[in-house]
């Protein structure tokens, strides 16, 4: 299982591809790889939760600026 940096290194590696395909799209990304792509962040969130529990993978919007979370956001208890 890939920490939190390493998803986010993950995605800076597939960027380009991200942005060609997947512009505008919520997306996961989960040991190194895209685990999916989605309309809108509900969908997603949903989705990872149900898929893969507290985690961790990151979500992302594709072209938009990352954003920060508060911590206890982020490891919230499940």
């Amino acid at each position: 299982m890939a920490l939190l940096s390493e998803e986010i290194a993950a995605y800076e590696k597939m960027r380009d591809l991200l942005e060609t395909d997947y512009f505008g799209k919520w997306v996961i990304v989960r040991d190194w790889q895209l685990a999916g792509a989605y309309d809108d962040f509900q969908e997603v969130a949903a989705d990872a939760v149900r898929r893969f529990g507290r985690g961790p993978y990151l979500i992302r919007q594709v072209g938009a600026s990352p954003k920060r979370l508060p911590s206890s956001l982020q490891f919230s208890p499940a």
